[in-house]
């Protein structure tokens, strides 16, 4: 994933959201990661932050919500949505890789249909298991995997290790 989408596609894929925010609320899925109040959180791969502004309510003001995207457009639309909510506990990265974030200080990433367009997934897992504290947890889905392909894909790098499966997401912990 050297580049970002095309904008027509991003566009599109913004509307697209909408629907399916609207059929299966992302709460529901959220609801299977232990995200508490005043915990750090990488939104790995945000969009147009259909996840992260519910993340940003949980974390509370004593918490952080760091939403990253490689598509300009995806970090304008999250910006403009902190600005006119007037939320002050998220803040935005746009990249492909580099987090922003130092060593060890991520209590939980989240890696939601993002990993399958990753042209080099090790560099981006190196720099997550650099972020994520040792007791952190990695929540993964991919819609556009198999179960294994997603199991495989994250254990092969030696980085992380399969926590549990839940009805939509998959957990991993950082391995030492």
């Amino acid at each position: 994933m050297d580049k970002p989408i095309p904008t027509l596609a991003f566009q599109s894929m913004k509307l697209s959201y909408k629907a399916r925010d609207f059929l299966k609320p992302r709460q529901i899925i959220l609801s299977e990661v232990p995200i508490k109040l005043g915990d750090t959180v990488l939104d790995f791969g945000c969009g147009p932050g259909s996840y992260t502004f519910i993340i940003a309510k949980i974390v509370g003001s004593s918490g952080r919500v760091v939403a990253l995207d490689i598509h300009p457009l995806a970090i304008k639309h999250v910006e403009n949505l902190i600005a006119s909510r007037g939320i002050s506990n998220v803040t935005t990265v746009l990249s492909d890789c580099d987090t922003g974030c130092a060593e060890e200080t991520v209590d939980v990433i989240l890696l939601f249909d993002i990993f399958h367009m990753f042209e080099d997934p090790n560099k981006i897992l190196r720099e997550l298991h650099r972020v994520i504290k040792p007791v952190g947890l990695l929540s993964f889905i991919d819609q556009h995997m198999s179960e294994s392909s997603i199991i495989n894909g994250m254990i092969q790098s030696g980085l992380f290790e399969l926590q549990g499966r839940a009805e939509f997401t998959f957990s991993f912990r950082k391995k030492p």
